[in-house]
């Protein structure tokens, strides 16, 4: 090995060995490792400006932008407090007709808002109908997690796969041309949770309460434990947190940082028809653009948040409140990370070891085991972390095997975004994790089957819709 690939490898391994720690922030992590790339020389200058310009970044930044107006206009507020109406006429039907709307919104929109909105609306209507709040709160996760793959905007995840492989010379996607195939998981996904997976959940109210005192009572002595370790470790005076108080859970991935269940009061604002209908519009405008080809999503993104701070829908001091830089830089230091590993050649060796083992059996064989390395990726590391690393490898095994890059791309979006097995592996897991008082082994029972049932149905639509 090279210099340069023994450096981007160390710095590689550092990186994933602290996100998986989860003591230190990821986006901090990100850029410490980009920096000592580009101080070592692995990385050039202007390859670290183009990755904190990237198109992904820009697009994401101004998306993030637009999205905070319409949720500071209060429109998803008012769709919610509409669909509350609807589940206390339909009952339980009612819950999930309302759980796959909010799964379509997330296609377009961030789905930390609307699960931030549906969540308590959600909880309160399962309690009112005598249902367990559980039954429906990590459904609620997972349907707008799937619905956000089902557009090139509906993830950051997508959003980057896209850059990166433009940055190795691939064609980008369209706005909906992964539609199909996220359709297709989606559709099976939400269906096995339906018939099978929120059966395993909860029951009813009074079940919950039972299991939750009992849970409670053990909890109460291992928080007491761990905090008294923490105190002697740390010689502070030992002070134990009320259990059920209100805490911030930071873990290592990009996705996963917000916890506070006191965001959920925060979440029902006022309507404002002007406000709304122009912010709306402007979405609207911007998806069109990009969706018939007009305009790149960059572009067309940048000049909607633009339009929204001229027209005074949002002042500038608002737009950069909705900016979120904590995930526009972890993915802009991940992209510095993906340029030295593809650079320096380690994306191509990590290909060829692939090769060297599906290589006697094709292609189907290499999108199977591609799609069920990066599945186990991202339910350790953030979504951003994982598109960057195995999206050069994807690239170069495709090209290897002498076949469309394509399919094996989407397989990386789709498997990216699967954050179903653990309660910290996605910022909405995390939500509903603390305001249905979970156990972790329930993301473990629900997200582990849903899991294979996602890598089957995307292993027959993916060559179905994307040939090789």
């Amino acid at each position: 090995m090279s210099f340069d690939q023994i450096i981007a490898l160390t710095v590689l391994v550092a990186v994933v060995g602290v996100l998986i720690h989860g003591r230190v922030r990821a986006d901090v992590v990100a850029l410490a490792g980009a920096a000592v790339l580009l101080l070592l020389g692995v990385v050039r200058p202007v390859e670290v400006q183009a990755a904190f310009a990237s198109p992904a970044v820009i697009a994401l930044a101004c998306l993030f932008v637009i999205g905070y107006a319409i949720e500071l206009s209060g429109l998803l507020g008012l769709l919610i407090r509409q669909a509350t109406r609807l589940c206390t006429r339909l009952g339980e039907a009612g819950l999930w007709i309302v759980m796959v709307l909010c799964g379509a919104a997330s296609a377009l929109l961030n789905n930390t808002p609307i699960v931030v909105l549906a969540a308590p609306v959600i909880k309160d209507v399962a309690e009112s109908l005598n249902r367990s709040p559980k039954r429906f709160l990590i459904p609620l996760s997972y349907i707008t997690i799937m619905g956000g793959s089902c557009t090139l905007i509906g993830t950051s995840t997508n959003l980057l796969v896209n850059d990166m492989a433009r940055n190795v010379g691939q064609p980008v996607f369209t706005l909906f041309e992964i539609t199909p195939v996220g359709l297709v998981i989606a559709l099976c996904g939400s269906l096995w949770l339906y018939f099978v997976g929120a059966r395993q959940l909860g029951r009813s109210v009074a079940g919950d309460e039972a299991e939750a005192l009992r849970r409670k009572r053990a909890e109460e002595a291992r928080i007491e434990a761990e905090a008294r370790r923490a105190a002697r470790r740390f010689r502070l005076p030992f002070n134990l947190p009320r259990l059920g108080e209100a805490r911030t859970n930071e873990d290592g991935s990009g996705d996963a940082h917000l916890g506070d269940v006191k965001l959920y009061g925060a979440a029902d604002r006022p309507f404002d028809f002007k406000r709304a209908m122009v912010s709306l519009g402007i979405f609207v405008a911007v998806v069109l653009a990009a969706g018939l080809g007009w305009i790149p999503i960059a572009a067309a993104a940048f000049g909607g948040a633009v339009a929204l701070i001229l027209l005074r829908i949002l002042t500038a001091e608002e737009a950069y409140s909705g900016l979120r830089p904590d995930i526009l830089l972890l993915i802009a230091g991940m992209v510095v990370i993906g340029i030295a590993i593809e650079v320096t050649g380690l994306g191509q060796s990590g290909a060829s070891l692939l090769i060297d083992v599906t290589r006697p059996f094709g292609p189907l064989a290499a999108l199977i085991i591609l799609y069920g390395v990066t599945l186990f990726a991202t339910e350790l590391l953030s979504n951003a972390t994982v598109a960057v690393l195995i999206t050069p490898v994807a690239v170069a095994l495709a090209v290897s095997l002498g076949v469309d890059p394509r399919p094996f791309l989407v397989a990386v979006m789709m498997a990216a975004s699967a954050a179903f097995a653990t309660p910290f592996g996605y910022q909405t897991n995390v939500l509903v994790y603390q305001l249905g008082g979970y156990s972790y082994m329930d993301f473990v029972r629900i997200g582990v089957p849903l899991n294979l049932v996602t890598w089957v149905a995307a292993m027959v639509a993916i060559p179905v819709f994307f040939p090789f």
